[in-house]
């Protein structure tokens, strides 16, 4: 079902009283994002505007997020059989573990970016603004490695439930850091997602997957703190890549994660690093953990730019279901209720962005820090705004 602007333009005209469906209406035109408005003055018209706005969220931007957002939840589930295959084969060093993610970072974007800015250009990012990179590496490093040892003292419930503080955590500082206006649908979209990680959490304990708590104080403290740290480092990170190239943020927050979590690592487990097995098929579950994650950490500041923060928290909620496939391989029945949670989350995410548009959750433009004063060709290498959802700068002069 489809409607023409001329037929919602009159049925906004139709209603009388107070005219407050014209007023918006006339709004949403002077707003570049706008959905189309919702029109009540008659079942049909009220049909035809939900199938305008239903219509108007099926942009490319929010299907390549939309994409993307389960990708990174691939890449979680990945890493989180690879890290239960190595703790059955007796590798339990969080910590190190980590080390070869930030390491590749650190080699693979770090390069790129002295080749862009030139290795003085690089040295004065990181005498200007390293000091905001380096509570980005450590809370990522810290958050990673007290979520680990929350698994290690309390059970699967409390781990799936309070993991989801970092959804709250994250709206908070997007706010802070760009006053995101979260409209109500959203909220709802947040809710509905939640009610999908409820579903999972019964399906689990239905299924009996979990195990008994060593220390529930303490690993929900953990868990906590974790949780926090996660929301933090998303949101932060959001804001950097909303304002620099990628290659310069990524590259920065493998350096400083590679020099933090190498001197935790050293510190905390330098002697069971002589005593882990180190074979052929522990170094190549480590190989497919620090694929994974290489894949999350590039793919997720391309969906804070295509969507936002708080919208990658939600999307690593379906995680779970995507355990299924691989919980298939061993023989493992599946539960009836894991489907209906994923689509359930799965409509979350299309709620989240019901009202308001990616493009509204925050200004995009990437460029280099005003003191590089040499890069390697015109452009950036980075992509547009137009290419995410936000309009050129001069949009609003286009808008009749």
């Amino acid at each position: 079902m489809s409607i023409s602007h001329d037929e919602l333009d009159q049925d906004i005209k139709a209603k009388d009283g107070s005219g407050s469906i014209e007023q918006e209406g006339s709004e949403a035109a002077l707003q570049p994002f706008a959905r189309p408005p919702i029109v009540y003055s008659s079942p049909k018209a009220f049909a035809n505007s939900v199938a305008a706005r239903w219509k108007s969220i099926w942009t490319r931007p929010f299907i390549m997020a939309l994409l993307a957002g389960q990708i990174v939840s691939l890449c979680i589930t990945c890493t989180n059989v690879t890290t239960t295959e190595l703790v059955s084969r007796g590798w339990t060093l969080s910590t190190t573990q980590g080390f070869f993610l930030y390491f590749t970072l650190f080699i693979v974007y770090t390069p790129y970016t002295i080749y862009q800015y030139g290795f003085k250009g690089w040295l004065n990012v990181i005498r200007h603004d390293g000091w905001k990179y380096i509570i980005l590496g450590a809370s990522d490093v810290e958050g990673n490695f007290l979520v680990v040892k929350a698994y290690q003292y309390t059970d699967l419930l409390s781990c799936m439930l309070l993991d989801a503080w970092a959804i709250p955590v994250c709206l908070l500082f997007s706010w802070i850091y760009m006053r995101t206006r979260y409209h109500w649908t959203q909220l709802l979209g947040v809710f509905i997602c939640i009610g999908g990680l409820g579903m999972l959490v019964a399906s689990d304990e239905l299924t009996k997957k979990g195990w008994d708590a060593i220390a529930k104080g303490k690993g929900d403290g953990f868990m906590i703190a974790g949780a926090t740290l996660y929301g933090f480092t998303n949101a932060t990170e959001e804001y950097l890549v909303r304002k620099r190239p990628l290659y310069e943020v990524v590259g920065q927050l493998g350096m400083w994660g590679f020099i933090v979590n190498g001197i935790q690592a050293s510190g905390l487990e330098w002697k069971a690093m002589k005593e882990v097995p180190w074979t052929a098929d522990i170094i190549g579950l480590l190989m497919a953990y620090t694929c994974a994650m290489l894949i999350l950490y590039t793919v997720a500041p391309l969906l804070y730019r295509m969507a936002s923060s708080a919208y990658f928290n939600l999307s690593l909620l379906s995680s779970d279901f995507y355990g299924l496939l691989f919980g298939a391989q061993n023989h493992y029945r599946p539960y009836w209720l894991y489907f209906v949670a994923f689509a359930i989350i799965i409509g979350g995410l299309i709620t989240y962005f019901w009202h308001s548009t990616p493009a509204e959750q925050g200004i995009l433009d990437p460029k280099a820090p005003s003191y590089i004063k040499k890069r390697r060709g015109a452009n950036e290498n980075v992509p547009n705004d137009e290419e995410y959802g936000q309009p050129p700068p001069n949009a609003s002069e286009n808008i009749q």
